[in-house]
């Protein structure tokens, strides 16, 4: 039994008509969470709509004996995206969590990649988890609590060939959560991102049949329900999850190279200490772009 309870709580998850979203809402709803399980049941690129997806988790859940509606509103467009956070405040009075996970792919090399097929995975992956959020965010605003967990991927973080739009949106999903997190701090709401390896559609083709069964979507939904839970005390962190695996990522900062900047910084300069410009031992993170500015500025002044 779990120690690790979400009664009372309303979680929404989007893209949950299957692989990840299907087991963090099957998982938050065991949990005692109200889901909304949203789906437009598009195909794994986008096109196509489907009803069927939502419905039948949302059945699956109330089968077992918990509490679920299904949404078939699109993530992209904003007012449809609303529509998603009313369906859980009409249904339950509140939102306490936010699970974006809804995702599409249209991988090609850049060369080779239609101007639309970046723009369509933007649009679902970095504006959908925007509107989302910004639907979400006075609810919780006023309960003065919240949990949103938002999914990257290996390909943001480290570059994926033939994935460019789909790296440059799930980026620019940590550069979303590190400002939102300095945003909503003082209202209770916590704000990470979680980096999955699972076999799903997303990962067909790519995973070899004998890995894809030591990396099921549900040994990510754990890591995921921490985030959402009241035991979460972290907020604008990265956590990867994958068959067992379990760890947090950061960028990081190496101690660099000052030069006097009352002189002048030549480009030979520059190639002459690459060397301690490239190092990375005793690297370190930061909290927020301030904290970094900081420790910049604080080295200047005893120049």
């Amino acid at each position: 039994m779990s120690g690790i309870s979400l009664e009372g709580r309303t979680a929404v998850v989007t893209g949950a008509g299957g692989g990840l979203g299907k087991a963090y809402a099957l998982l938050l709803a065991d949990l005692g969470a109200g889901v909304v399980v949203n789906d437009a049941g598009v195909s794994a690129d986008g096109t196509g709509l489907d009803a069927a997806p939502a419905q039948q988790v949302a059945e699956e859940i109330t089968d077992r004996g918990g509490k679920a509606v299904a949404s078939q509103h699109s993530v992209s467009e904003w007012d449809s995206a609303q529509n998603i956070i009313k369906t859980a405040v009409d249904s339950w009075g509140r939102v306490d969590i936010l699970v974006n996970n809804a995702g599409i792919l249209r991988d090609k090399s850049l060369l080779k990649m239609e101007v639309e097929d970046f723009q369509e995975v933007i649009k679902v992956h970095l504006e959908g988890t925007f509107y989302c959020i910004k639907a979400a965010l006075p609810y919780m605003r006023e309960q003065e609590y919240g949990r949103i967990v938002s999914a990257s991927s290996a390909a943001g973080l480290y570059g994926n060939f033939g994935q460019g739009n789909y790296a440059a949106a799930k980026m620019g999903i940590v550069g979303l959560m590190n400002c939102v997190k300095e945003e909503v701090q003082k209202y209770g709401i916590k704000v990470n991102t979680i980096v999955p390896t699972a076999g799903t559609r997303m990962t067909a083709g790519v995973l070899p049949s004998e890995v894809v069964e030591k990396v099921k979507p549900q040994y990510v939904a754990p890591m995921v329900a921490y985030l959402c839970s009241d035991h979460c005390e972290v907020s604008g962190s990265i956590f990867t999850a994958g068959g067992g695996y379990f760890s947090r990522a950061q960028v990081l900062e190496g101690p660099g190279h000052y030069f006097n900047p009352d002189r002048e910084i030549t480009v030979d300069m520059i190639a002459e200490h690459m060397e301690w410009i490239d190092n990375l031992r005793a690297a370190r993170g930061f909290s927020n772009a301030s904290e970094q500015t900081t420790q910049v500025l604080s080295r200047l002044m005893q120049q």
